[in-house]
């Protein structure tokens, strides 16, 4: 009787382990991390236009993106970069949606977010899409690849790199108490209606003349619209990426929606247009936590 009794516990123990090893969730699927991507799952692109699809959640994932130099990166020196778009098998992804004028959307920045550029790579084909890079300095810079494959989800794709040359001193990021700034003639200013994280605000900046005062009412369309914003965490984790909510706005105010999914420091860079020539303008912000 022992021995049977001893069996039969044995045979249970094997059973239950086995139910257990079963049970386990199989849904993470190792083959689709991508680890160019954000540690993060980045909020992109808010559309002002249409509230109501804001989200964060994280979507399907089926690209796999590289990005590659023709030869080592320089600062000062205009050097290839490739930005190939495949799906997870490897085949090349072929067809893109327009997106506010262009294909992809490329933000670069330094790792300490003095720099910043929104340049747009030219589409060769194939899921090839290529652009002269044209790093101001040595140091770390992160790159956002923003694109909308036909069909699909937006998708951003991030890729760190070392450039060579001349390093600058890094500027730390800080709050910045006054947001009101002016940057060739106009003096722009930031203002929110709440800051909260994980909740939806409006950013209004509101634009005027630096000497007379006068509000600008002519602003003309930057990529299809009254301007944009990106907003980058301060440890280039989380990228936002905002368009008006009235793209046909032509001044004073241009409004945007958005939702910060973490507290912490930001640094927004905010686009406009007048007379054919583009503006950026940066702010630092502290959302509360």
């Amino acid at each position: 009787m022992k021995r049977r009794f001893l069996t039969l516990v044995v045979f249970s123990l094997i059973i239950s382990v086995f139910l257990a090893a079963c049970s386990k969730d199989d849904s993470m699927d190792h083959g689709d991390m991508d680890h160019n991507s954000n540690k993060k799952q980045p909020v992109t692109s808010h559309e002002g236009m249409n509230h109501g699809d804001m989200t964060s959640t994280p979507q399907k994932d089926n690209t796999k993106v590289e990005f590659s130099f023709n030869e080592k990166p320089e600062s000062g020196k205009q050097i290839p970069l490739n930005i190939q778009v495949n799906n997870k098998n490897g085949q090349p992804i072929k067809d893109f949606e327009v997106e506010h004028e262009k294909l992809m959307h490329l933000i670069v920045v330094s790792k300490d977010l003095s720099y910043f550029d929104h340049i747009h790579p030219e589409y060769k084909g194939s899921g090839l899409f290529t652009i002269n890079s044209n790093f101001p300095s040595g140091g770390e810079y992160k790159l956002f690849a923003d694109f909308v494959p036909k069909g699909a989800e937006k998708m951003v794709k991030t890729y760190d790199v070392t450039v060579a040359g001349n390093k600058v001193r890094t500027t730390p990021l800080t709050e910045e108490k006054e947001l009101t700034k002016v940057v060739d003639g106009k003096e722009v200013t930031l203002k929110f209606d709440h800051l909260m994280t994980e909740m939806d605000l409006t950013m209004t900046f509101t634009i005027k003349d630096a000497n007379t005062k006068q509000p600008i009412i002519n602003l003309q369309p930057y990529l299809g619209a009254v301007g944009h914003v990106v907003a980058i965490s301060g440890d280039t984790e989380t990228y936002l990426h905002v368009h008006p909510i009235d793209e046909k706005a032509t001044g004073p105010d241009a409004k945007f929606m958005t939702s910060f999914p973490e507290g912490g420091l930001y640094k927004i860079w905010g686009q406009f247009q007048q007379n054919g020539k583009v503006i950026t303008v940066p702010f630092t912000i502290n959302v509360p936590k």
